[in-house]
């Protein structure tokens, strides 16, 4: 079979009918060939052929999906072994490349379809963890998951953010180390196995947002250092910054976001996520170290994010872009032209605060002041920010999930489990977009480690806990039909008693009955009885949870809440009141029949 006659787009290794072409980008190299299973790994027989630009192209036929290959690059005396960064698949870190075909994935139909972003509740997840691992201590594997899936229907949740699945150093990592950015982690399945994850989540109604890493690669196990021979300062060559703007908390190896060729690099990876492996939506690690290095801005860094976001909205319309960022920055999420454009930043002045006030130990310590802001705090719409409790960052590094840190030495007694469902209940009724971590409805102990897998058993001996989960989640979504404010911007902390550690909050999206919550949270190891209470019209106001209830724990009181009758009487601001009790570290949520 003879060659195309024009030059076949794109980078890496392109399968087409009777071989494949390969392009790679080695501006420094005098001479690059491809070597693998089609000719016998020899690297005289197989040349690519420069294109003048930095580029280097050529079609071999016979290399067809599934053969190994590997580029043999020439500088000068140098002659350097790499695997093609666009490698679609890789053996191993270490290994070789794969030839690898998209189209030839049967997705019977499947496309991408995140939810609207006021109706989306995530559920955080690591692949090699969240599964099981066997006997022998092996990572788990993308089937795994997959058979643990129906878990998360019956959770309620309709979004999975998958933490990084790019290919990395070793079997067992949290997947911030990418080595191969392009392929999917080989131990735990590769990309076939990435994509069946995919359909399988959306067939359940559940969409897939894929945790990237662009603020720097590696370090180990990474063939793009010096890739094609050359570098400056003894730094990373021509993927990498050649002075001290490589320099990173995790590695020398921030990426040259100033250099057209990186750049593209990086924006043709988001996007094959998306394209290719019908994923909806994108969570951007730890932005601040792709705009800022030692405290002096990155101009190319944030411009890329703009053109990766841009990218998005652009060509994939319906996704969701999150950023990772932490520093309360506004222009993360605008979208005018100073803006970053992401749709959603994970909110560090809701995270921190709510933690903070669960885990302190002396209830006349704790600040119900500061338990307002953070669940009031906004980045000019609500929307535009994650919010949670726990997370891979929050229950890792010297901080444990929230019961451990209530009580250490009884992370499954009274206090912990009242406080931290305290925590669910204030993720899953405050304005933004909620997320739990795996484990967290069902009490997981300990610090998140990548070796260490899920405790399933617990989903059993806490079963009345991942129900509770699951009702909040219910009452989030509006499945029941009589708390659609939950699903709005609209907020009114209106009642902040800090002598009684008492909070009481308006949530709406159009205002009326089905619509209008109000959601009474109780701080305290005391029961508060018979509070006056502003209420947002009159009526009957019907108590639709109380995290009090023996059904989510024998432990729990089943303190008796009743439904508010609403009185005209000013309180709180409002024109109507009620009187409410409550129990001991205890969340109420009331609406009216639409």
């Amino acid at each position: 079979m003879s060659a195309p006659t024009e030059p076949i787009q794109g980078m890496g290794a392109l399968p087409t009918e009777g071989g494949t072409a390969f392009r790679v980008w080695a501006p420094h190299a005098d001479a690059v060939t491809v070597l693998g299973d089609f000719n016998e790994w020899r690297d005289d027989v197989s040349p690519l052929q420069s294109e003048g630009n930095g580029y280097w192209y050529g079609f071999v036929a016979g290399a067809e999906p599934g053969h190994e290959y590997k580029y043999q690059i020439t500088n000068g005396e140098n002659s350097l072994s790499r695997v093609d960064p666009y490698a679609m698949q890789v053996t191993n870190s270490v290994g070789n490349g794969v030839i690898y075909d998209h189209a030839a994935f049967d997705w019977e139909g499947d496309s991408a379809n995140c939810p609207p972003h006021h109706e989306l509740v995530i559920y955080e997840m690591h692949i090699g963890s969240f599964g099981g691992q066997d006997s022998e201590g092996s990572v788990g594997h993308l089937d795994d998951a997959i058979a643990k899936l129906d878990h998360l229907v019956d959770l309620g949740v309709n979004a999975i953010e998958v933490m990084p699945m790019a290919e990395f150093a070793g079997d067992m990592s949290w997947g911030y180390n990418p080595a191969h950015v392009f392929a999917v982690e080989s131990a735990y399945g590769g990309p076939d196995a990435y994509k069946q994850f995919v359909k399988e989540c959306h067939r359940r109604g559940l969409a897939v947002i894929q945790d990237v890493v662009y603020n720097h690669f590696g370090p180990s196990d990474l063939d793009l250092w010096q890739f094609d021979g050359w570098s400056e300062n003894g730094k990373g060559g021509i993927y990498f910054y050649n002075d001290d703007r490589s320099e990173t908390p995790w590695g020398d190896t921030r990426p040259d976001y100033g250099r057209e060729e990186v750049r593209r690099f990086i924006r043709d990876n988001a996007l094959m996520w998306l394209r290719d492996y019908h994923v909806d939506g994108l969570r951007l690690d730890m932005v601040p170290h792709m705009y800022s290095h030692q405290g002096n801005y990155l101009d190319e860094g944030w411009s890329l994010m703009r053109w990766i976001t841009d990218s998005v909205r652009d060509e994939f319309p319906g996704r969701i872009t999150i950023a990772e960022d932490l520093h309360k920055n506004p222009l993360i999420t605008e979208e005018n032209q100073d803006g970053a454009g992401f749709h959603a930043q994970w909110d560090a002045a809701f995270v921190h605060p709510v933690r903070a006030e669960l885990i302190t130990p002396d209830d006349n310590s704790r600040s119900i002041g500061t338990l307002a802001e953070a669940i009031a705090h906004h980045y000019g719409d609500p929307l535009e920010r994650v919010i949670y409790t726990e997370s891979h960052d929050e229950v890792a590094n010297g901080q444990a999930r929230v019961p451990e840190e209530i009580e250490a030495d009884n992370a499954t007694g009274w206090p912990a489990q009242k406080r931290s469902t305290i925590g669910a209940a204030l993720v899953m009724t405050s304005p933004g977009i909620p997320m739990i971590f795996q484990g967290q409805e069902f009490l997981e102990g300990g610090w998140f480690r990548d070796d260490v897998p899920l405790d399933w058993k617990r989903n059993e001996d806490f079963s009345g806990i991942a129900r509770l989960y699951s009702d909040l989640i219910d009452l989030r979504l509006n499945r029941g039909g009589v708390t659609r404010g939950l699903t709005g911007r609209g907020l009114t902390v209106h009642h902040v008693n800090e002598d009684d550690n008492l909070l009481v909050f308006h949530r709406w999206l159009d205002h009326g009955p089905g619509d209008d919550v109000v959601v009474v949270v109780n701080l305290s190891a005391e029961p508060v009885e018979y509070r006056r209470i502003g209420l947002p019209s009159g009526g009957l106001w019907k108590l639709r949870f109380n995290s009090d209830a023996t059904l989510y724990s024998s432990l729990f009181g089943n303190y008796e809440s009743f439904e508010l009758e609403a009185y005209e009487e000013d309180a709180d601001g409002m024109q109507w009141h009620g009187n409410v009790s409550v129990g001991p570290y205890s969340v109420l949520v009331f609406s009216q029949d639409a």
